[in-house]
């Protein structure tokens, strides 16, 4: 259990660092400009850190620690690649569905960020993780 904990908080850490820095910094006037419309004043930060909780545990399951047990960076690239494509799609392909004005550009530009989030922290996760 130490172990997973241990893996849980460097993958965590990793993912909270690029995904600040995306929505803080890079993105940022992008969202706003296209969700505006739809943005709350506030980020509730109880149901974004619930979702980083989430995510993160599905990486650490699904993508890292199979790749880390296979010792298979490749492995675990492809993996990162494909569970990025389906969380972001599942949230970005059910909003371009049901809502009204939903941005078709945001479900591109999450689709790219999605695939790229979960590849990135995941190859640096198994990086780090094969080093320790």
């Amino acid at each position: 259990m130490t172990k997973f904990l241990i893996q849980y908080g460097i993958v965590l850490v990793i993912f909270f660092a690029i995904d600040m820095i995306w929505l803080g910094l890079i993105a940022k006037n992008f969202y706003a400009k296209k969700l505006g419309f739809l943005m709350a004043p506030k980020v509730n930060w109880i149901a974004a850190f619930v979702f980083y909780l989430i995510f993160i545990l599905g990486l650490l399951v699904f993508v890292i620690q199979p790749a880390l047990a296979a010792e298979s960076l490749t492995q675990g690239i492809f993996m990162a690649a494909l569970f990025g494509l389906v969380t972001y799609a599942t949230y970005d392909l059910t909003n371009l569905a049901t809502l009204k004005d939903w941005p078709l550009i945001i479900t591109i530009v999450d689709l790219a960020w999605g695939i790229s989030l979960s590849v990135i922290v995941s190859t640096l996760s198994i990086l780090i993780l094969t080093r320790l």
